[in-house]
């Protein structure tokens, strides 16, 4: 285009904008005198209902119409497909740790590998390691594992009915009854892990002082009956370090009158209160 035709280019443009722009003001005019109703049949817009949008089929689907089971339901949260894997697996740890305390109940620490424990409970290598990660934290499952069999009863020992006396009478009952040899052994077991690991040691010492807290709450209801405002921490682990003791007399050669000992040291204690 050359330039002499460019005023009239851009006057062209200028008309054609001013005649739209009347266009537009015209049908508004139009629009605002109409009177509110029903438009007329030749002006109604037709309204389409939308056209669905082409079914996809997923694999979830093809497995339903397969199978009739929806598989987020079967293996979902709460399904049954998860419920019973789940329970195979706590099904399968459990026979992890009892092959564990049996390695060490029955030798020691000196055979005591994942791999042998992995043979022992029938299960693979692999297995064992998709339970537990290394062999520490298959002791430390071990050491959780006991509790039922000594801090549980101690527990149920003293905050159970009754005064002091009648704790106290539960207690000693349960230090004096003759321990299982399978549980003396691994405690013996675990004592000597604990010397060489780490997490063994943390996990025995947070077990121990479970048990330990046992006697300071036997002594702390002494002294909320009583009435003494007395302090029963270093009483209950007096008391702790006293059964320690005579069980470690004991597992030597049993001369000690642990009974005797236990009930002489128990009324010494509570006199104090």
């Amino acid at each position: 285009m050359s330039k002499s035709a460019a005023p009239a280019a851009v006057d062209r443009k200028g008309k054609t904008g001013q005649a739209l722009g009347q266009y537009f003001s015209q049908a508004s005019a139009r629009t605002v005198r109409r009177s509110p109703g029903r438009a007329p049949a030749g002006n109604r817009r037709r309204h389409h209902r939308p056209c669905p949008a082409p079914a996809v089929v997923t694999v979830t689907a093809m497995a339903t119409q397969a199978t009739g089971t929806d598989r987020g339901t079967a293996s979902g949260p709460g399904g049954a497909g998860r419920t019973r894997a789940s329970a195979k697996g706590e099904q399968t740890r459990a026979r992890l740790i009892t092959a564990a305390r049996t390695l060490l109940a029955g030798d020691g620490a000196g055979r005591f590998t994942t791999r042998n424990v992995a043979a022992l409970s029938g299960v693979s290598h692999g297995m064992c390691h998709y339970h537990f990660a290394d062999r520490t934290e298959l002791i430390v499952a071990v050491v959780e594992d006991i509790r039922p069999e000594w801090i549980a009863p101690l527990e149920e020992a003293v905050t159970g009915p009754g005064d002091f006396a009648e704790r106290a009478e539960r207690v000693l009952a349960l230090l004096t009854r003759p321990e299982s040899p399978d549980l003396a052994r691994l405690h013996a077991a675990l004592h000597w892990l604990a010397l060489n690991d780490e997490r063994v040691r943390a996990g025995l010492e947070a077990e121990y002082a479970r048990w330990r807290s046992c006697f300071v709450h036997l002594f702390r209801a002494l002294a909320d009956e009583r009435g003494s405002g007395g302090d029963p921490v270093p009483l209950g682990e007096a008391f702790a370090a006293a059964v320690d003791g005579i069980a470690a007399i004991g597992s030597l050669d049993g001369t000690v009158d642990a009974a005797r000992v236990l009930r002489t040291l128990m009324d010494s204690l509570a006199s104090t209160v």
